[in-house]
C-alpha cells in the first residue's frame, strides 16, 4: 500500500503555549495583524496573553475584530485592505474555526491588493500570502492543522471552501485552556463538527494508514466526551476540554488529506437557510451516513462502532439528541431549488461518499426529513 501524508504546520502545544514559545514571534517580523471576532479572544484570555508577549518582544500590533460566524469574503477582503494599509508583517488569528479560516483568506488578500472579494475563489494571485499563525479557542474545525478555509459569499449567502498549500498556518499555539470559556451549546456543536470530520474522512477512499490512525484516536475520544455531554448536559472540566481540543486536531489531520462527504454540503444548506450551527448541521446527517456506510463500507462502519462500544441505534440516538434540530419544513419547490446547486457540478464530497452520492440522493434525504 502506498500513501502520502503532508502536514507542514508547526504545532506548539500545552498550557501556556504562547508565553512558553513567545520568541518565535520574532522570526515573523516587527508588526503583527491580529484577527479576532468580537469577544471570544478576549474572554478566553488568549488576546491578553498575546498582547503581553508582543509587548515584551517590542513587536507592535493592530487588531481587526469584525469576523463573524461563517466568515464573509467581503469582511476578509476588508480586513486585508486594513492590514495592508497598516503594513503588518504577519497575521495571528485567535478564535474558533470561523476566525481561523478567515485568517488564511486575509493573508491572501493582504498580500494581493488587486484582488476583489470573489477573486479568491479563482486561486490565482501574484504574491505569496502573509505568514499566518493561529490560536484555536474552540474544539471543532481542526482548521489549525488543515489547508482548508471555508468562506461565505455575502452576495449569494453560499458557503464555499478554498484549499491548498497557501492555506496552511505556519505556527499553531495549541492550548486547550483557551477553550474553557465555551458554553455548553458551543462545546457540543464543535465536538459534533470534529466527529463529523473524523468519521467522514475515515469513510473516504483517500483514508490510508496514517489518517486512519488519527481517526481512531479522534472517534474514541470524541465519543466518550459526547456521551458525557449528552448524559450530564453541562460544561466539562478542564481535563475533558483538553481531550476535546486535541481530538479536534486529530480529526483535522483526518480531514486534511481525506476531505469530507455529503453531510457537509447538505449541512451548509441548514446553516445558510436556517441558521443551524455548522457542527450540528453536519451531524444532522450522521444517521444517513452510517446507513450508507453499512450498505457500502460495512467493515469501516463496524470499526467505527467498535471504537465507540455502541450499537448503531445507540450511536445514532445520542448524535440526534445532541444535534437537537428545531422544526424545519421545506416545500417541494424549495427542495428542488436547493438541489439545483448540484445540477452541473457534483462535488467531491458526493463522489467520495460510500456508494457514491447524487443530487437525487440529496433530494430524497431533504424530502424524507423536512418536506
Amino acid at each position: 500500500m502506498s500513501f502520502n501524508f503532508y502536514m507542514p504546520v508547526k504545532i506548539l502545544s500545552g498550557k501556556n503555549a504562547v508565553r512558553n514559545n513567545k520568541d518565535i514571534f520574532l522570526s515573523f517580523g516587527k508588526k503583527c495583524g491580529i484577527v479576532t471576532g468580537k469577544s471570544s479572544a478576549k474572554k478566553c484570555g488568549a488576546l491578553d496573553d498575546v498582547i503581553s508577549c508582543l509587548g515584551e518582544l517590542g513587536i507592535s500590533y493592530c487588531i481587526f475584530d469584525e469576523i463573524g460566524e461563517n466568515p464573509l469574503i467581503e469582511d476578509c477582503h476588508r480586513a486585508g485592505r486594513f492590514f495592508d494599509e497598516e503594513r503588518v508583517d504577519f497575521l495571528l488569528g485567535i478564535g474558533g474555526g470561523s476566525v481561523l479560516d478567515a485568517s488564511k483568506a486575509i493573508g491572501i488578500y493582504t498580500a494581493n491588493a488587486s484582488l476583489s472579494p470573489e477573486d479568491i475563489y479563482l486561486r490565482k494571485y501574484d504574491n505569496s500570502p502573509l505568514d499566518v499563525l493561529l490560536i484555536g479557542t474552540t474544539s471543532g474545525t481542526g482548521s489549525e492543522v488543515s489547508s482548508v478555509s471555508v468562506l461565505t459569499n455575502g452576495r449569494t449567502n453560499r458557503k464555499k471552501s478554498i484549499s491548498g498549500s497557501d492555506c496552511y498556518a505556519k505556527v499553531v499555539f495549541a492550548d486547550s485552556t483557551y477553550t474553557c470559556s465555551m458554553p455548553y451549546a458551543v462545546t457540543v456543536s464543535t465536538a459534533l463538527d470534529a466527529l463529523a470530520h473524523a468519521i467522514e474522512g475515515y469513510f473516504c477512499p483517500k483514508c490510508t494508514i496514517i489518517p486512519g490512525m488519527f481517526a481512531d484516536v479522534a472517534i474514541t475520544d470524541l465519543w466518550k466526551s459526547l456521551k458525557w455531554l449528552h448524559k450530564n448536559k453541562t460544561v466539562p472540566d478542564e481535563k475533558m476540554r483538553e481531550t476535546l481540543y486535541y481530538a479536534s486536531l486529530h480529526a483535522g489531520m483526518v480531514l486534511n488529506p481525506c476531505g469530507t462527504l455529503f453531510p457537509h454540503p447538505l449541512g451548509y444548506v441548514l446553516t445558510e437557510n436556517y441558521g443551524i450551527p455548522h457542527g450540528k448541521a453536519c451531524a444532522a446527517f450522521m444517521t444517513e451516513l452510517m446507513e450508507r456506510g453499512f450498505a457500502h463500507e460495512k467493515e469501516k462502519a463496524e470499526h467505527i462502532l467498535a471504537l465507540t462500544g455502541a450499537t448503531k441505534e445507540e450511536f445514532c440516538s445520542v448524535i440526534e439528541s445532541l444535534t437537537d434540530l428545531p422544526e424545519i419544513t421545506m416545500t417541494a419547490e424549495e427542495i428542488e431549488e436547493i438541489c439545483s446547486r448540484w445540477d452541473s457540478v457534483i462535488p467531491g464530497n458526493f463522489l467520495n461518499s460510500p456508494g457514491g452520492f447524487t443530487k437525487e440522493d440529496a433530494k430524497k434525504i431533504f424530502t424524507e426529513r423536512f418536506a
